[in-house]
């Protein structure tokens, strides 16, 4: 017999949610039939597995050890190398991503955040290989690959979905810098509608809405003239896949480096010039919101990630 004690990182959750983590390879036909035979238990009672699980309940599993391990498997994949960490609680973790770290895995050899996050709180005693059986950390934003800056992640369940509401609700303010093709000279407050292309991984801009499009709402101002450019600050209002590159791209002022929506003649200059080969966009400033519950000693928080040493040697460089 073993029993789950029900703690932050497991609440709020249906019972049959919490077992499929707990005996991943089991098939859900079992789990239902181990829950009619009392082999697995709440509160020392017969249980559906639709019961919303609460801090302090007990959740027995009446099975041999050997079919609990043969239905339990929990992979945990090595990452070398250090997070940079802004800001650390019980509940999240702020970094300043490099360019070139995956924000979650696209194949399973990958490496991403996920795999650094897990094994910094394992190393650090903060997670042990048997908490991840019912909880897995992971992000509660994204960054495109080759876009640095802030990066949430969630140290628990809590931690996870309340950062993950107020990022879909949009009640945090978040901010990038990034330097553009041409002259910008005002602030500008755009909107439009983006349509995805799944088979380019490429988005389309249009003014009006087209078949399967989102809105779309992006304010930038102009921070700096550079010899080449503008250096920009970008209020990203929503925030769709490649909303900030397609948006600026399609008012005429693409990113630099970005071999997907930029211009050919200025991101052949920064790769000559500089090395550029990758879009010059940084996540720079996150702004919490009033909280109404959960999460209060973020309220009011401002989050700042430097920029990337390459992308402060190359504006040293080009200004006027």
């Amino acid at each position: 017999m073993q029993e789950i004690k029900i703690t932050a990182n497991e609440a709020g959750q249906r019972l049959d949610k919490l077992l499929a983590k707990y005996l991943n390879e089991a098939p859900k036909s079992f789990l239902y039939k181990m829950l009619r035979k009392k082999n697995i238990v709440l509160n020392g009672k017969k249980a559906t597995g639709n019961e919303k699980l609460v801090c302090g309940d007990s959740v027995k599993l009446f099975l041999a050890d050997e079919t609990i391990d043969k239905f339990s498997k929990t992979t945990i994949q090595k990452a070398k190398g250090k997070l940079d960490i802004l800001y650390e609680d019980e509940d999240i973790l702020v970094i300043n991503k490099p360019v070139g770290m995956l924000s979650q895995k696209s194949d399973a050899k990958d490496v991403s955040v996920v795999e650094y996050l897990t094994n910094y709180l394992l190393e650090s005693g903060q997670l042990t290989e048997d908490n991840l059986r019912s909880f897995k950390p992971s992000i509660c934003n994204r960054l495109d690959r080759n876009t640095s800056g802030l990066l949430v992640c969630g140290k628990s369940l809590p931690g996870l979905q309340n950062m993950a509401e107020m990022f879909r609700e949009r009640s945090m303010k978040k901010f990038y810098r990034c330097i553009v093709a041409g002259d910008v000279s005002s602030s500008q407050y755009i909107k439009g509608y983006l349509a995805k292309d799944k088979r380019t991984n490429t988005v389309r801009i249009s003014k009006n809405e087209i078949p399967d499009s989102q809105p779309i709402e992006t304010e930038y101002r102009p921070i700096e003239k550079l010899r080449q450019g503008t250096l920009l600050e970008v209020h990203l209002i929503t925030g769709r896949t490649h909303q900030i590159r397609a948006h600026l791209a399609s008012v005429g002022h693409p990113i630099v480096g970005d071999y997907k929506y930029g211009n050919e003649k200025i991101n052949q200059y920064y790769k000559e010039k500089y090395h550029v080969t990758s879009q010059l966009l940084h996540a720079y400033r996150l702004e919490m919101p009033e909280m109404v519950e959960g999460l209060k000693q973020l309220e009011g928080k401002v989050f700042l990630a430097p920029l990337p040493k390459k992308f402060e040697e190359l504006l040293e460089r080009e200004r006027v």
